[in-house]
């Protein structure tokens, strides 16, 4: 699977991965901010997202971390920095669960490291009936007041205006197949403390679908993690809080490299 993506600056890789059902724009801020700090950031659209095209019914997270694998190859990246939000974290947590000898950090944003209530689970298969019947548009309505705050939608136009833009116009089928997929996930929690790698834990503090206490969970059982509450911000704080967000990162990518993180 060849995923679109965009490559920007040089110097050490920084792999991010996008959520559900967005696509690389959604990480256009933190892509611009550290290529112009002297990073690589790699940014792909998920097979079946953006202008990645996928035929699956079902996409299992194992699929989209071997997508990003055989992706860093394609680029020649032995090892690289790995960071994702919400579902692109679990995809994360795929990866270095298979491969922890390709990443040397990790960002965790908004994310999940458990199991969805049985409810919860087939709310996901209903949910992919639906959006394959219908198309996004209503369910893109539907989310955008649960993704960003409500300060964010009173002040900042601009950033509801791309979440409604990325939702509404994510391929309807590939959203779906990933919320198959996603349903049949595995629990990651238990694996947490494997991770050996610096690690920052990011969250919104306003966020409704993975609250604060998810990210402390992930905090708790990483043991070389670092956890960072953005104010004001819900799912998306990376485009919410762009500024903090950006200043959390860039701080951790510095004291991970300069701990002797990478190779």
């Amino acid at each position: 699977m060849n995923l679109a993506h965009d490559d920007l600056g040089s110097g050490r890789p920084v792999l991010l991965v996008h959520g559900h059902p967005f696509d690389r724009s959604m990480w256009r801020p933190q892509a611009e901010h550290l290529a112009r700090s002297g990073y690589r950031v790699i940014t792909p659209d998920l097979r079946g997202y953006g202008e990645s095209p996928t035929q699956d019914e079902k996409t299992g997270l194992d699929v989209f971390a071997q997508d990003l694998v055989d992706l860093a190859d394609r680029l020649e990246l032995d090892t690289f920095v790995l960071g994702g939000l919400s579902m692109g974290g679990q995809i994360v947590m795929q990866l270095v669960q298979k491969h922890p000898g390709r990443v040397e950090a990790l960002l965790l944003a908004d994310t999940f490291a458990g199991l969805d209530t049985t409810e919860a689970k087939q709310a996901r298969y209903d949910t992919a009936d639906r959006i394959t019947a219908e198309g996004m548009e209503r369910y893109a309505e539907e989310l955008l007041p649960k993704m960003i705050s409500k300060q964010t939608r009173a002040t900042r136009p601009d950033v509801e205006a791309h979440v409604r833009r990325m939702m509404r116009n994510a391929p309807a089928g590939g959203a779906a197949a990933a919320l198959r997929g996603r349903a049949e996930r595995p629990d990651y929690t238990g694996t947490l403390k494997n991770v050996e790698v610096p690690t920052l834990v990011v969250v919104g503090r306003e966020d409704e679908f993975t609250p604060v206490s998810d990210a402390e969970l992930i905090h708790r059982e990483v043991a070389a993690s670092t956890l960072v509450v953005i104010e004001g911000a819900g799912h998306l704080p990376n485009l919410e809080r762009e500024t903090e967000f950006n200043e959390a990162l860039s701080t951790f990518l510095t004291t991970s490299k300069s701990s002797g993180a990478t190779p």
